[in-house]
């Protein structure tokens, strides 16, 4: 994986739940990583669904490789939150693939 191609930042993030003085838990989303990434796809596609036709923007990064990651995790880049999808390996261990749908935040 070429590092001139990462030229974009983004934030992984995990939901993490904690419990406040009252002993309520709270749920809020905590970084795992703030690395480099490749933007490769930016597109818009129709998902039918049971309430009709929708539109969600699907994008995918790659990044080199790190354990860890999980589909509940999600991506952040600037103020765009996306929901992981799929990942996918490149090579042996050299990189991933993380297929995303950006969310409404």
């Amino acid at each position: 994986m070429r590092a001139g191609r990462l030229d974009r930042t983004i934030t992984i993030e995990r939901v993490t739940t904690t419990v406040d003085d009252f002993g309520t838990p709270i749920s809020g989303w905590a970084t795992v990583a703030t690395i480099r990434a490749q933007r490769i796809q930016a597109t818009t596609e129709e998902f039918m669904r049971s309430f009709g036709a929708s539109t969600e923007t699907a994008v995918i990064f790659r990044i080199r490789h790190m354990d860890g990651l999980t589909l509940a995790d999600r991506v952040k880049e600037g103020s765009a939150v996306f929901d992981l999808k799929e990942i996918k390996e490149l090579g042996r261990r050299e990189g991933l693939e993380l297929r995303t749908v950006a969310t409404g935040g």
